[in-house]
């Protein structure tokens, strides 16, 4: 039976749908997901953690800064007429609603059909005593040594508590009082314990709690209750990941040392959610709000689980029958013939026509890896720069442009470490790549470079020739397996030209004036944005062929709204995939009849950017790094590369087909700022996007 919705105040007013209500509408889709019987069990487990991890950054980000705000006596509306307190709290009603329908899920659904398949997440005062000795056995041998009980009273203030820890409350009973010890769960010991011959699991929490007399073998123990506190992720106004002050930057090379200082002063951030067990007292409660110094309205209660966003890590062993098919990338069909070792061939093939890759369906090993460990290995091969803003912990691309280094080639790499949650990782990548004679520069100041660039400088026959990718996805070996993405390989002298004039402005900080094809943000790309929209305007009441379709993830900026309203109203239809919040209204009338908008949730992350502008029959298709947000157009350095080919261009509107077709995975927005899913109709074949491109891409190999 579904819990009961609270009832929540309107997403949309105005002409906008607003931003955090719209970004929790996203999350609910999530929740959808793991709630639908027609999605493998253990998916299900998946994108309840999902679920989780979104509720976790949607406070450290989102809630985090509409408390400060609030606390600034901030009055200033929002684009759909909120104060920054009614956001606050209409983002509040429908957390919790969110988190009572996912406690429900998880507790009336998933735990029981995971126990029906012989892997249940069991209660330990469930067990029968024979698998408590061995989980108490593994818990004295493993757990236990690594335990520290912080008491608190006039000898011992409140401990620090950490963000995003799962923590015990234990209540030790002495002869005139009552004393409180915190014990955190230590996060490096797994979190769901296996039961002995895989038959479930119990969770670490419970298994400490009910093994205290190991930490406390003469004290007697009282209650036992769980809580977790979530920081907000800006340690303080000004912070560089903000980079709200334009004099921050005050010294050369200042960068490194102000983000490293930041991560250290993130740990001790304000606190803006305390999660509690709905056991705790509420005496205790108020206590513990008190020695956190939460406000009452960041305190959570819950009767399931805390730290959801640890089903991520659930171990399942077997049962692949409760998993998604597995999925194998193609190598993309003119690469596939090529041998390894024949760069020269690899590069021939990139000059002889464009190519595009469509991740995870294409192999980003074979394609975009090996277009970067080709040019480290090929001896004609000059120079190779790149970007990294986000890379995996093992990163062969790292790897290559070491060896790269190595062999004598010229390496230039941007690395951006003001990425949000990835500075530490890109500060000790980019330290690396230096030790080993790289040139890294570490981002524009006050800007965070966003873009996904590379560019290789091989010596020919004919002279010195320039090869790009351009991509919308992160040089991530490991993401790539699960976002969806777009990227171009071409040797387009214009278009080389134009990356290159990139990355001397980003290495050099000299502007560069005069891109060719390129679109460059944050001087250019939002003007050009707005003239091909207008120019759809200008074909509309010419009576010629117009239309724009985009793809992205997020829809925020204002004045790109207005422009798309203008659109609608002179007639141009628009057809708009946006995976996450959108504050577009679409088919109201009068403002954008002709606007639709769709989200696509599937087993992939929807990652891709494309903007496609009909132009009277001559269609004008960019693909690239930046959404329509405020902060990729102003705040922002990206790139937006045409897809001139015209081979490409009809690739790119097979793809956009093929994701507007979907009548399975796909959510239609309303004009009140809720979503739809479609279902096919009575006799209609079920069409899900990404299926279809797993299909398309495993015929052509």
């Amino acid at each position: 039976m579904m819990a009961k919705r609270r009832k929540t105040a309107t997403i949309a007013g105005n002409t906008f749908i607003n931003r955090e209500l719209s970004w929790l509408q996203f999350s609910r889709r999530v929740l959808e997901l793991a709630r639908d019987p027609e999605v493998p069990l253990l998916e299900r487990v998946k994108y309840a953690g999902i679920l989780g991890m979104l509720h976790d950054e949607f406070f450290m980000k989102r809630m985090s800064g509409l408390k400060r705000q609030i606390q600034r006596g901030i009055v200033k509306l929002s684009l759909d007429g909120r104060t920054p307190r009614e956001e606050y709290d209409d983002c509040r009603e429908e957390i919790l609603a969110q988190v009572d329908e996912l406690s429900e899920v998880l507790g009336e659904q998933i735990r029981p059909a995971l126990a029906d398949v012989g892997f249940p997440i069991v209660n330990y005062r469930d067990l029968p005593r024979d698998q408590k000795s061995e989980i108490s056995a593994y818990h004295a041998r493993a757990v236990l040594p690594i335990l520290t009980p912080l008491a608190v009273d006039t000898e011992h203030p409140f401990p620090f508590i950490s963000s995003l820890g799962l923590n015990l409350a234990v209540v030790i009973k002495e002869q005139k009082r009552e004393r409180f010890v915190r014990i955190k769960v230590p996060p490096n010991r797994q979190r769901w314990v296996p039961l002995v011959g895989g038959g479930g699991c119990v969770p670490l929490e419970q298994v400490i709690a009910a093994n205290l007399k190991g930490l406390f073998p003469r004290a007697k123990i009282g209650r036992v209750h769980r809580f977790r506190l979530t920081r907000g992720a800006e340690a303080e106004e000004g912070g560089v990941s903000g980079l709200e002050d334009p004099g921050v930057l005050t010294t050369p090379g200042s960068i490194v040392g102000q983000v490293a200082s930041e991560l250290k002063a993130r740990k001790f951030a304000g606190e803006v959610r305390l999660q509690v067990s709905s056991d705790m007292p509420k005496k205790m409660r108020e206590w513990l709000r008190g020695q956190l110094g939460c406000l009452p309205e960041e305190v959570y209660v819950t009767d399931g689980l805390l730290g959801v966003a640890d089903l991520l890590k659930l171990q399942v062993p077997g049962h692949e029958e409760l998993r998604y098919p597995p999925h194998r990338p193609a190598d993309h069909p003119r690469l596939r013939s090529i041998p390894v070792a024949d760069h020269e061939a690899f590069f021939r093939e990139i000059r002889r026509r464009d190519l595009l890759v469509h991740h995870p369906y294409h192999s980003f090993d074979s394609s975009v890896l090996r277009f970067i460990e080709s040019a480290a290995a090929d001896p004609q091969v000059l120079a190779i720069k790149l970007t990294i803003y986000r890379t995996s912990s093992d990163s062969p691309i790292i790897a290559a442009l070491l060896e790269a280094a190595r062999r004598g080639k010229q390496v230039a790499v941007l690395v951006e470490i003001t990425a949000r949650f990835d500075e530490a990782p890109n500060i000790a990548w980019g330290r690396l790549l230096e030790k080993e004679g790289v040139h890294v520069s570490y981002g524009v100041e006050h800007l965070k470079t966003h873009v996904k660039l590379a560019l290789v400088l091989r010596e020919e026959a004919d002279g010195i020739r320039r090869y790009v990718h351009a991509g919308t996805g992160n040089y991530h070996t490991g993401t790539a397996r699960i976002y969806e993405d777009l990227g171009l390989l071409s040797c387009d002298p214009v278009l080389s030209e134009d990356v290159a004039a990139v990355f001397n402005e980003l290495t050099g900080a000299t502007p560069h004036e005069d891109y060719q094809k390129l679109l460059v943000a944050p001087r250019y790309m939002r003007d050009r944005f707005c003239e091909l929209i207008r120019r759809e305007i200008g074909h509309a009441k010419a009576g010629r062929r117009c239309g724009i379709k985009a793809k992205m993830n997020q829809l925020q900026d204002p004045e790109i709204v207005r422009e798309l309203y203008a659109a609608s109203r002179a007639g141009v239809p628009i057809s708009l995939n946006v995976r996450g919040l959108c504050i577009l209204q679409p088919g109201v009338p009068g403002l954008s009849e002709t606007i639709e908008v769709f989200s696509i949730l599937g087993r992939f992350l929807e990652h891709g950017r494309i903007y496609r502008f009909e132009n009277g029959g001559d269609p004008e298709i960019y693909i690239g790094s930046a959404d329509w947000m405020k902060r990729n157009l102003d705040r922002r350095v990206e790139t937006m590369a045409p897809v001139i080919d015209p081979a490409l261009r009809d690739e790119i509107d097979a793809i956009l087909e093929v994701l507007e077709s979907d009548n399975h995975t796909a959510w239609d927005l309303q004009s009140d700022g809720t979503y739809v899913r479609r279902m096919p109709n009575d006799g209609d074949p079920t069409r899900a996007a990404q299926l279809e491109f797993i299909r398309l891409a495993e015929e052509s190999s």
